[in-house]
């Protein structure tokens, strides 16, 4: 398209902030949720881990579906979905009820991070793509801060139930009003049939593939450093600035993103902005390594990640040209994206519990460096292929 319709993009983005609160709303008030299941005890964690858990498994297959039911249907269709999901939870059901509806709220979640950024890129100009994508990539950071600062207030002055039926209001706003707005695209082609042997053969294929497996690869690497360093670094934090310091880490990272990230945008690849900040990230962690828990360098971390966030959505398209191609990789960020946040808090917090705070600049120092080098390695495959 010529011109980037810039409404759609911001209700694309809005919807994604739905998708992110799927996380958000239960991370958020986690806390609290004892109360309502006091015989729950650690199986209370699936509330949360149930949704990443689904990604790992079924990523790239719905990158698949996705592009089998076209990316409209499905992104209208998982609206809908997380929002009679979320109205459901509202009535704190038993926890085993509760659970399953966490479960079926994986399936929402999939659809939705799988088509939003799709037909973001498909409506987007070639001038206006990485700035709409980027803007995407914020969709987690955002909807963590608006639960925490809007949503815990409305829990303490209403009830748990509340957070559930705003956010279940909130999806059915927008698949509303993104029935009537967003626009019917073009057909790209039915996939083949699915099966478990097409299943294998398309892993197979998209992550051998140095163009569509080298976001979701990187990807890995970065959510297994950013979760868990948020998750692990207050106690090393003097309590002085403890708060302040990890309120602000995600809102680097946002604000890195859009400025320097955009910036950078207009003068190399998207690739080369996420090299950028590896790189940074890795000497962010050499500063740690040298002055523990400084805080300053706490956030130069944050906003050289911020750059690796914002640009890895952006480099889909750019390596990617067709939408179905672009699914293919967003599924495997998905899928990879889960795996990372999965395993990085319990390595770190086994790793710390073994060796103190220097796991924290080793481990993810490492991390970085590994999702450095694999973005190397597939650049240098796409150029001989």
């Amino acid at each position: 398209m010529s011109k980037t319709p810039v409404g759609t993009i911001l209700l694309l983005w809005g919807a994604g902030l739905g998708a992110a609160a799927q996380y958000a709303k239960v991370s958020v008030i986690f806390d609290q949720l004892p109360q309502v299941y006091p015989e729950a005890g650690a199986a209370l964690g699936f509330a949360v881990s149930l949704v990443g858990f689904l990604g790992i498994i079924f990523g790239v297959v719905a990158g698949l579906l996705v592009a089998r039911i076209q990316y409209r249907r499905a992104l209208l269709g998982a609206l809908w979905l997380g929002a009679g999901v979320s109205a459901l939870q509202a009535l704190l059901p038993p926890l085993e009820w509760f659970l399953a509806l966490r479960a079926v709220e994986g399936v929402s979640h999939l659809a939705m991070v799988v088509a939003a950024p799709t037909l973001i890129a498909q409506l987007s100009s070639a001038q206006h793509r990485g700035m709409a994508l980027t803007l995407w990539g914020t969709f987690f950071g955002v909807a963590f801060a608006v639960l925490t600062w809007g949503g815990l207030p409305m829990v303490a002055a209403f009830g748990i139930w509340s957070m559930f039926l705003a956010h279940a209001v909130y999806m059915a706003v927008f698949a509303v009003v993104l029935t009537v707005s967003l626009p019917v695209l073009p057909d790209t082609g039915t996939p083949e049939r699915l099966s478990l042997i097409a299943i294998l053969k398309n892993h197979i294929a998209i992550y051998s593939n140095p163009r569509t497996s080298a976001v979701g690869l990187g990807w890995l690497f970065y959510t297994f450093c950013f979760v868990s360093v948020l998750t692990v670094m207050p106690p090393f934090l003097d309590a002085s600035y403890r708060a302040f310091v990890m309120g602000m880490m995600p809102l680097a990272s946002i604000a890195s993103s859009m400025i320097l990230g955009v910036w950078a945008l207009r003068y190399i690849s998207a690739v080369g902005v996420v090299l950028c900040g590896f790189a940074g990230s890795m000497a962010s962690m050499v500063w740690l390594w040298i002055s523990p828990a400084d805080p300053i360098a706490c956030l130069v971390l944050a906003a050289m990640l911020g750059l690796v966030q914002g640009a890895s959505f952006a480099a889909v398209p750019q390596l990617n040209d067709t939408a179905a191609t672009q699914a293919e990789a967003n599924g495997a960020m998905a899928q990879m994206g889960n795996l990372g946040n999965t395993i990085g808090t319990p390595i770190m917090v086994a790793a710390l519990a073994g060796l103190g705070y220097v796991a924290l600049p080793l481990f993810v120092g490492t991390a970085l460096l590994l999702g450095l080098t694999v973005h190397l390695i597939l650049s240098k495959l796409r150029q001989v292929s």
